[in-house]
């Protein structure tokens, strides 16, 4: 697989801070190699993202829960940015029903893209 190590291991650390953030006690990652690409799930037990709002959650200073200060909470940025650097390596990033919270990355094999995108650091 090409792509930016950095930029995929902030991906990973965005969506591990976010489970962080609303888990009530457990936080699962699996990785699982398919034919198409490989997946990248992160789930938590935490209260889950509504559907109204799973597309919102990765518009730039989006916070659903608007109790919690930003020292506490983040800025609202980790979404976004996880979306788009999953975006430039070809992948998508999206939010999907839970129970609890739970995030999709999806990035192809490197032999399906025809480009390496920010192979730079790989």
């Amino acid at each position: 697989m090409y792509g930016n190590r950095g930029q995929l291991a902030r991906v990973l650390d965005n969506l591990i801070d976010n489970a962080q953030r609303h888990a009530r006690t457990t936080i699962t990652v699996t990785v699982t190699d398919g034919v198409r690409g490989v997946v990248l799930e992160v789930r938590d037990d935490g209260p889950g993202v509504p559907e109204k709002d799973r597309e919102r959650v990765f518009t730039r200073f989006t916070r659903l829960d608007a109790s919690r200060s930003r020292d506490a909470g983040g800025t609202g940025l980790g979404l976004a940015i996880a979306r788009d650097i999953a975006a430039n390596h070809g992948g998508r990033l999206a939010a999907a029903a839970g129970p609890g919270g739970h995030f999709t990355f999806r990035l192809p094999h490197a032999a399906t893209t025809g480009t390496s995108p920010g192979a730079a650091g790989s």
